[in-house]
């Protein structure tokens, strides 16, 4: 029943500062089904997460991935939260193989948050893009 808890009452539904240094957004989409999901993730100088949001516009189970997400990044290192898997997602809300794309989308998310918080870690890689 996993997936009803967290579809009607979503964990950590809102949003972080996306300009702050300690930020990371991420946004992806599938155009398969429309749904589109928003991750963000606070790090703390430690590299540890403290904080997850999400907004998510989709279907139940897409909801449900990137709420269930949000808790699990919590408290983990950026290098620990990298390694949350689509399946394993997909195995704790006993997800549908119809509906495994949701699982999918919540792992992307949490990659792209990472990778959107590891570019401003690093200024100088910015400068120069910003140059190019």
């Amino acid at each position: 029943r996993q997936v009803v808890d967290h579809y009607e009452n979503p964990r950590n539904v809102g949003s972080l500062d996306r300009n702050a240094k300690n930020v990371g957004t991420g946004l992806v989409g599938a155009p398969a089904c429309g749904d589109v999901m928003k991750l963000q993730v606070e790090v703390d100088e430690n590299g540890k997460i403290v904080d997850a949001r999400f907004k998510t516009f989709g279907c139940g189970s897409a909801i449900a991935s990137s709420s269930l997400a949000t808790e699990w990044v919590k408290g983990k290192t950026v290098d620990e939260a990298l390694k949350i898997k689509n399946t394993d997602i997909a195995k704790e809300l006993c997800l549908p193989p119809v509906k495994l794309h949701c699982s999918m989308l919540a792992e992307d998310a949490i990659k792209a948050a990472l990778a959107d918080y590891k570019l401003k870690q690093d200024p100088n890689k910015e400068e120069s893009e910003k140059k190019a």
